[in-house]
């Protein structure tokens, strides 16, 4: 059975609602003769945030897969493949701000990163377990989901603002 695994709601919503929040002012905020091609590049804008947002993890029996979206693609993601049985061990790398980001190690010597920001994680992980016998006990998201929600209120406060300063 194939399981899809899309981008956790509040990573899109939080990088939607900030680009909202940061680039809706440009074109009232523009002189005459630019306002259409700036309304034109907010909608190109919006339409790459929402694109790059849209990669999704598809698991089966056989192989798990990480498919990205063609502007993605164009800006350097790769889709991957691995078949649960090349799949050795699970490492862990710590990050700059303190958290840690996972990779499958395969026994090729690739690595491939864990998807960490996707919807039914816990899910995507028992079913990793289940076809690797790799213990995933440790692994979680890559930051807690409150930073998320806290950016997405932030940017609507921001939207908010904006709005209230442009009526008045």
């Amino acid at each position: 059975m194939i399981e899809k695994f899309k981008t956790l709601f509040f990573v899109k919503s939080s990088l939607i609602s900030l680009y909202l929040a940061l680039t809706i002012p440009l074109p009232f905020i523009s002189i005459e003769k630019l306002k259409i091609p700036s309304i034109i590049i907010f909608t190109l804008g919006l339409y790459f945030i929402n694109n790059i947002t849209s990669d999704y993890v598809e698991t089966c029996s056989n192989k798990i897969s990480y498919k990205s979206s063609f502007i993605s693609k164009f800006l350097g993601k790769k889709n991957w493949e691995i078949s649960w049985k090349d799949i050795k061990s699970i490492k862990s790398l710590p990050t700059s701000q303190g958290s840690k980001v996972y990779y499958f190690n395969t026994f090729q010597g690739d690595n491939f990163l864990v998807p960490q920001r996707v919807e039914n994680f816990e899910k995507l992980l028992l079913i990793v377990c289940s076809n690797t016998g790799i213990a995933i006990k440790e692994i979680s998201h890559i930051s807690p989901l409150w930073t998320y929600k806290l950016l997405t209120l932030i940017s609507v406060f921001m939207i908010i603002g904006e709005l209230f300063a442009f009526l008045n």
